[in-house]
């Protein structure tokens, strides 16, 4: 190859770098759109993506975690099913499964989901939310002990989260364990002092120990 030649491939691949640069940054980010809580952009951003990649399982998850953050419980259910059932069955749409299920009141079957992210993902990033969700589930059925297992196993990954310990306090009145809620509550206020959750049901517990209820 003549010199002629090599400054002539050299200009083309100078200029397929800048052109390939300069579309990266356009292209629209999804993900960095949802951290920054720009939701509804993520989701048109996602469903483009999608329309020309229709296996596009990252467009899939950041999507329906955007209709999760925007309440739209049974738009996130429908596209995290079309992704399970058609693209991959990734832990993270099998948790986003269970989360669109939970906030639709169909407990059995965000169970079913979320005891599948916990065996298929134990490590995962949303374990500790995973086992609160089914604490809270529990605890809508009554199951009371279980609920308490659950929510204690939640806040081992998140020992200082103050709404959870609370929780914790209000499942342990729940089954009628007063000084086991006293001791959730003081935890929760440990954490944030100011919530008035625990606060109240502190006081409801201690009422309940000194007989003054």
């Amino acid at each position: 190859m003549n010199q002629k030649a090599r400054v002539t491939v050299l200009a083309i691949l100078v200029l397929f770098l800048v052109f390939t640069q300069a579309f990266a940054q356009q292209a629209p980010d999804a993900l960095q759109m949802y951290r920054d809580r720009r939701f509804n952009e993520a989701v048109a951003v996602c469903l483009a993506e999608i329309n020309e990649n229709l296996r596009n399982i990252e467009s899939y998850v950041v999507l329906t975690w955007s209709l999760l953050a925007l309440e739209r419980y049974a738009d996130a259910e429908r596209y995290a099913l079309k992704a399970y059932n058609e693209v991959r069955r990734d832990p993270r749409i099998t948790e986003t499964l269970g989360e669109a299920a939970y906030y639709q009141g169909k407990n059995n079957e965000a169970l079913r989901h979320f005891q599948s992210y916990v065996n298929l993902l134990p490590d995962g990033s949303r374990i500790g939310t995973v086992y609160y969700f089914m604490g809270e589930i529990y605890l809508r059925q009554e199951k009371y002990n279980h609920a308490d297992i659950a929510i204690r196993t939640a806040l081992q990954y998140e020992p200082r989260n103050a709404r959870w310990w609370a929780r914790l306090g209000y499942v342990r009145e729940r089954s009628a364990e007063w000084t086991y809620a006293v001791a959730a509550y003081d935890q929760a206020l440990a954490s944030n002092p100011d919530l008035g959750d625990a606060k109240a049901g502190r006081e409801r517990a201690l009422a309940r120990i000194q007989g003054r209820n």
